[in-house]
């Protein structure tokens, strides 16, 4: 009897986790080396030896030649035998010496956090602006690591024939890298200038920018808010490029709602570099929102990693902070603490079940008010075209006709919503203004 062939799958990748921590780190409320784990899950492998005692070396500064001391990369190697792993994650940034030595010392492939990162954002990426970001992020990281790659050739050192290819062979590669990362930069320019053209045909809409954690439920909030059905999933870096739907508030009105990429404690600055055109076009905002993981135990040090990775981004700060999973919270107080010793306003909700929406809906509009010019338009009953027009793009709060032949509607629009109504309207609609914003975008006075 003839056996018919089955199908293989890829072995799961064995991955023991370690790390160093260094002054000014803390470790994670879950445990060591918690964060590490779960982004070696999400890369697709299984970590080993989670059960035994971390592998965390605390340092007042790294070892110059293997990051950990040797203790502990004995430790390590003990570790590796006991579980049988095929591969070793660093929780750091390792120089090409580090990982070359390591490698050595310890037998087995060694993978650092940026590496890590890098790997997980190339499976995620799913738009050509994305794929492009990610191996521009990859060919950077790469390139001063690229002797480590050609170890190999050392054993054939002064044998005949093989004296100098290696050298030879690493010279060429870092030329092809060098041309294909010119190369990477000039794509990415003309697509980043495309999406400006079409980031600024929305110039005339109120715009609302969501940042927060990885996995602190962005995708799930912009999902609830705008009926969409984006992806969502409850591991690292399940959204990488932006998404923009629209989103029509209680009172009517409509709003553009913006996710990205969610940031990291440490990421790589590659990475960072890379998605600059992707996170400005987020952080270009009326409004910018940041969401918390309010369940999650190291929330305040998440909110301290968004801070300082918006800080090397832009010079605004965020003007909504939204508390996010109450249906998880199992003590309250939490919230109180995080709020503790900051100016910004505060929303308490769950994307999961809708509560605390209205309060979220009644905070954007505020902000839309603020941001706000209450005009009278005067404008003939008979023009049609121009009336549909000012009813799509602004809140019509009262309306009457004068002398039978004028409509007078009274409107609150946004500013860039009125600047381009008199802009395409201006020969057929006369605006008066009745009151000007009171937290204008554009600093600059509009004439009355």
């Amino acid at each position: 009897m003839t056996k018919l062939p089955e199908t293989t799958g890829t072995p799961q990748e064995r991955v023991l986790v370690c790390g160093v921590l260094l002054p000014g780190q803390n470790a994670e409320c879950d445990g060591p080396l918690s964060e590490a784990c779960s982004l070696v899950r999400a890369a697709g492998a299984l970590v080993v030896g989670e059960e035994d005692e971390p592998l965390i070396q605390r340092r007042a500064s790294p070892d110059a030649s293997t990051l950990l001391g040797k203790g502990k990369v004995a430790e390590v190697k003990e570790a590796i035998a006991r579980h049988d792993a095929d591969a070793v994650m660093v929780d750091n940034d390792l120089s090409p010496g580090q990982a070359r030595n390591l490698e050595k010392a310890l037998g087995k492939r060694i993978i650092d956090r940026s590496e890590l990162i890098l790997d997980i954002f190339a499976t995620r990426a799913k738009t050509r602006q994305a794929r492009l970001q990610v191996e521009l992020a990859q060919m950077e990281y790469m390139r001063p690591r690229l002797r480590r790659m050609w170890t190999h050739l050392e054993r054939m050192e002064g044998a005949i024939g093989a004296r100098g290819p290696g050298e030879t062979q690493l010279e060429t590669d870092k030329r092809l890298i060098g041309i294909r990362i010119r190369d990477l930069k000039a794509r990415l320019a003309d697509i980043e200038q495309r999406k400006r053209r079409q980031v600024s045909t929305r110039a005339e809409a109120f715009t609302v920018g969501l940042v927060g954690y990885t996995n602190a439920g962005k995708s799930t909030l912009l999902n609830r808010v705008t009926g969409s059905d984006e992806f969502v999933a409850d591991m690292p870096f399940a959204t990488l490029d932006t998404r923009t739907r629209k989103w029509r508030l209680r009172d009517g009105r409509t709003v553009l709602l913006s996710d990205t990429v969610g940031f990291l404690g440490r990421l790589p600055h590659h990475l960072v570099a890379s998605f600059h055109a992707t996170l400005e076009e987020a952080l270009n905002v009326d409004m910018l929102i940041h969401v918390v993981d309010a369940s999650h135990p190291d929330a305040h040090d998440q909110m301290e990693a968004v801070e300082r990775t918006l800080a090397g981004l832009t010079n605004r700060a965020t003007d909504l902070i939204v508390l996010n999973k109450l249906d998880r919270l199992e003590d309250p107080i939490r919230l109180h603490l995080l709020r503790e010793d900051r100016d910004e306003p505060f929303v308490h909700v769950s994307a999961a079940t809708g509560e605390g929406f209205d309060r979220l809906d009644r905070a954007v509009a505020d902000r839309l008010d603020a941001r706000s010019y209450v005009v009278d338009a005067f404008v003939s009953v008979t023009d049609g075209r121009s009336i549909a027009a000012l009813r799509r793009h602004a809140l019509v709060l009262e309306e009457r006709v004068e002398d039978d032949t004028t409509l007078v509607l009274r409107l609150r629009l946004s500013e860039n919503a009125y600047g381009a109504a008199e802009r395409t309207l201006s020969a057929a609609v006369r605006f008066e203004v009745v009151e000007s914003a009171t937290d204008p975008y554009y600093r600059e006075e509009r004439p009355a």
